[in-house]
């Protein structure tokens, strides 16, 4: 049996102490005085007492069962325990407790025994009640706790849309350690007879108290206001939740009290009938699928289809002989649900008032924002959606260098003034990491001291990145609101939506940071604090400037966007996508150009199974967003452990630790991993909460350099053709593997079991290998590990599309639309000309954008500069997928004809300029 040491996530401690106790207890009764009977005591003993400290936080099986099957081992019922404990561990297994009474009586009747979850049609599954639990914090007797859920077990009724079950616990701690740990709460009734503190100690539960809470802070608690600050507590780690406050407290005193998620108060007693109806009203809000619900109707109506869309109703196919196995292989209801009707029921994407309008507005609450946004066709138009509606030509717009190609395309739909920030080079691993808040005060400060501050209108990142790379967000916001107090930040977080719904996660997303700034910003803390700092900073220089933790003023103006692809980490269908937003001057100064950009760039046509996706999605993440990302994480932890330790695997692979992606200047917490084989798990959460920046966990990087093949040869040739495992991401000498809400732990295990037995080949193929062939073997190694040429920068732009030398900024509309013309553009090869002309004195510059795959961003734009650095970095290059590179015929470039007609037409739009200004 594994330590408990071993074990990151209590819950998945749980599972497996129950199914060891199973092993055992029925290895015990069919031999209970054999030579292993005392071992096997002994072991199940251990299993019971690491049990006890857990399942007081679960209604199923329960406290009473836990007892009475402690009692069984006590009385040497050895047949009876192992019957008991094997009902249980399948009813946990396949989720019958959330669906009916587990009888545990040997002689009784299960007709549904062998009935499995997973089995269950989707039809099936879809007609039983759901089932949550409800926490109820107080320090209750056996007797005080049996009257207390007799009550509400009254209240129950047959037409409840819901089915729940009662677990107390009777501190704080216990609540707040309770509520991250056990998935099923749903709704937490906080009563007046609680305590502080958790009489449980283990280290693994107490873990759990970091993320929710100071020690410190709560022993200064008085104990009248353990029960507000219980509500507010919660509200800050699980704010999806329902709480009600049962208190002996004056209206007058609770009425200024910050209750956070509490809503509803009940004074001196409760009253169970309205108790019970406010549970159950308070999940039917989360449950609420008005857009999904609407097109489930529609598609029952009786309808003539006279408009443009012959596959609504399936009549094309139906009526056809030769496509019936498309519609035999979808089902009915996708196209029973198929119209381009706006009525009967329905509602329009791009004028919403009836269930889109109510399920956007659903999902503004789950996901932080002050107003949210649908999108059918991805988040690269969103992207382009938020730059149309907020940059205007001539903005100065601070980007992200290896962001996502629609970013790029965005600037020069918006005719933007680009400065390109450069991420911190992973050299060793032929990736980049992310932009250090340090370079990007820089450009705001450079752009400050030319007078061009008034022309920055966005500063645009991304959040994370695709190789897990986490900012921190609140504090970048912070610090460039102190220099420019208007900035616009748009956060791409496509690749980190379901952030919002993990507690150590959600603190680095736009849509929080921005809403505890609001908040920090109206206090007079706060405010007394900026004016003491302005007061210290009087007269400082730059460096000066660069080396403070600046802050804003409190009158800046908090303007935070957020795009992200639903579709990638949560459930939607393809190109789902959403875009949150939380700007303060949304209302009076956004919301017509955002409607205007959101009409240019959305169809006409959106797919409505696209938008009822995203409606369920955000129901799901609501209800068990939570259980969901907590077991992505202990998926992704698993793997970093089982690769880390086997001792098979460390000779080929290595897991990319915090360590090996973030540099120590940025990692003020010293957290180097997230495991240790030799100290075991770190506490993230120090880092999370204080680092520059932060590995998600989610996503592991695998160096695969040590078994010869390079990133893509080993993600097409080995993962993908010879054992069906799919990945999106590599680097010269690293594969990404992306754990998401719907990995299980046996995904988990079969990639264990894969890259042993890649392992154990490479093993047999070197031991046969010639001297010769171990040579060659090393010497691919060397060139994966070591030979490899080291990231460019962003160059600079061409003098003929910058505004002038002093600032980076430049003009990538112009160079974008100037290559239009082939006669401007000329094709020059890597290994000649191209060469030449740049040692002949002339200046190459690129007339596209080159993006190769892997990295998967952009090494040149138009308008830039092909540096020295650059030509090396693409000679290097041994991919096979390179766009907007012409292998027959070279690089894109523009030629010295038309970069000094460019240099007059650009000196002469100048001149013009200043001109203008001086009239004005």
């Amino acid at each position: 049996m594994q330590s408990m040491d071993d074990y990151y996530s209590a819950v998945q401690l749980r599972n497996d102490h129950w199914s060891t106790l199973k092993e055992a207890t029925a290895a015990l009764a069919r031999d209970p005085k054999g030579k292993n009977a005392a071992a096997l005591a002994e072991k199940i003993e251990d299993i019971f007492d690491s049990l006890a400290l857990v399942e007081g936080y679960w209604a199923f099986p329960g406290v009473q069962v836990f007892d009475r099957v402690r009692r069984q081992y006590n009385h040497k019922s050895y047949d009876d325990l192992a019957f008991t404990v094997q009902r249980i561990l399948r009813a946990l297994t396949t989720g019958a407790y959330r669906r009916r009474l587990i009888p545990l009586e040997r002689d009784s009747v299960d007709v549904e025994e062998h009935e499995d979850e997973a089995t269950q049609s989707l039809e099936a599954r879809s007609l039983a009640k759901p089932y949550f639990e409800v926490m109820v914090v107080d320090d209750l007797n056996e007797h005080q706790e049996h009257w207390l859920k007799s009550n509400f077990a009254k209240m129950r009724r047959p037409e409840d849309p819901f089915h729940y079950e009662m677990v107390t616990v009777p501190s704080l701690q216990d609540a707040l350690i309770g509520i991250l740990f056990n998935h099923n709460i749903q709704a937490i009734i906080v009563r007046p007879g609680l305590v502080l503190e958790s009489q449980v100690q283990l280290k693994l539960l107490t873990r759990y108290l970091n993320q929710a809470s100071s020690v410190e802070d709560l022993d200064a608690l008085a104990p009248e206001d353990y029960g507000p600050e219980l509500c507010r507590l919660i509200g800050q780690v699980r704010p999806e939740l329902d709480a009600y406050l049962v208190t002996e407290r004056s209206v007058e005193e609770i009425a200024g009290m910050d209750l956070g998620i509490c809503r509803r108060v009940f004074y001196n007693q409760e009253d169970f009938s309205e108790l019970h109806l406010n549970i159950l009203r308070g999940v039917q809000a989360r449950f609420k699928t008005p857009f999904f619900t609407a097109l489930v109707e529609y598609s029952k109506q009786p309808t003539g289809v006279f408009h443009a869309m012959p596959i609504s109703r399936g009549k094309s196919i139906t009526r056809s002989h030769w496509i019936q196995d498309m519609g035999a292989f979808y089902g009915p209801n996708i196209f029973m649900a198929e119209t381009s009707a706006t009525s009967g029921g329905l509602d329009s994407l791009l004028e919403p008032h009836g269930p889109i309008k109510e399920a956007q507005e659903l999902a503004s609450r789950a996901f932080g924002s002050k107003q949210t946004f649908f999108a059918t066709n991805g988040t690269s138009t969103c992207n382009k959606i938020v730059v149309q509606a907020l940059v205007r030509p001539g903005d100065i717009v601070l980007v992200d260098r290896d962001c996502h190609k629609s970013h790029h395309y965005g600037m020069v739909l918006a005719g933007a003034q680009v400065v390109y920030l450069d991420s911190y080079p992973l050299n060793e691993y032929s990736m980049y990491g992310a932009v250090p808040l340090r370079e990007i005060k820089h450009q705001l400060l450079r752009l400050k001291a030319e007078g061009k501050l008034d022309r920055v209108r966005m500063l645009l990142l991304t959040n994370c990145t695709f190789d897990g790379i986490v900012y921190n967000v609140e504090r970048m916001m912070e610090e460039c609101l102190a220099i420019k107090s208007d900035l616009v930040f748009l956060w791409d977080e496509a690749w980190f939506a379901f952030a919002r719904f993990g507690p150590i996660y959600r603190q680095r997303t736009a849509m929080n940071a921005a809403n505890n700034l609001r908040a920090k910003f109206k206090t007079d803390a706060y405010a007394a604090a900026y004016e003491a700092q302005q007061k210290e900073l009087e007269g400082a220089d730059e460096e000066t400037l660069l080396n403070t933790r600046l802050l804003p003023s409190p009158k800046s103006r908090v303007r935070a966007y957020a795009t992200q692809s639903t579709h990638k980490t949560l459930t939607s269908l393809r190109q789902g996508s959403m875009i949150h937003v939380n700007d303060q001057d949304f209302k009076g100064e956004v919301e017509a150009s955002f409607h205007e950009a959101y009409m240019t760039h959305t169809s006409t046509s959106p797919n409505y199974q696209i938008i009822a996706s995203l409606d369920v999605g955000r129901r799901q993440v609501e209800l068990e967003g939570f259980e969901f990302v907590q077991r992505q994480v202990e998926a992704a932890m698993s793997m970093r452990r089982a690769i880390s330790t086997h001792p098979k695997l460390k000779k080929y692979f290595k897991v990319l630790t915090s360590g090996d992606m973030i540099p120590e200047e940025h990692r003020e917490s010293g957290v180097t991993s997230h495991y240790d084989p030799e100290q075991g798990w770190t506490d993230i959460w120090d880092c999370w909460q204080n680092d520059e920046f932060a590995l998600d966990a989610t996503r592991v990087t695998l160096a695969v350099g040590g078994t010869g093949w390079d990133g893509d040869t080993f993600k097409t040739k080995i993962l993908m053709d010879k054992y069906g495992i799919q990945i999106n991401k590599t680097s010269r000498n690293t594969v990404l593997f992306m754990t998401n809400i719907g990995t299980t732990r046996s995904s988990v295990a079969y990639l264990i079991e894969v890259l042993v037995e890649i392992a154990n080949d490479l093993d047999d193929l070197l031991d046969d290998a010639s001297m010769m062939e171990r040579r060659g073997f090393e010497k691919r190694v060397s060139n994966l590990m070591h030979d490899l040429p080291p990231l460019p920068d962003f160059s600079r732009f061409h003098d003929g599309f910058r505004t002038d030398q002093a600032t980076s900024e430049g003009d990538i509309r112009s160079a974008f639309f100037l290559s239009y013309d082939e006669q401007n553009c000329d094709y020059l090869e890597l290994d000649g000309s191209v060469k030449a002309a740049m040692e002949s004195g002339d200046e190459v510059v690129s007339a596209s954008f080159i993006i190769p795959y892997p990295p998967g961003f952009p090494i040149l734009v138009p308008g830039q500069v092909v540096s020295k650095e650059i030509l090396e970095f693409m000679r290097a290059l041994d991919v096979s997928e390179i766009h907007g590179y012409r292998p027959d015929l070279g690089l894109r470039v523009f030629t010295q004809e038309a970069l000094k007609q460019q240099v007059k037409a650009n000196a002469a739009r100048l001149k013009l300029n200043a001109e203008r200004y001086k009239i004005q």
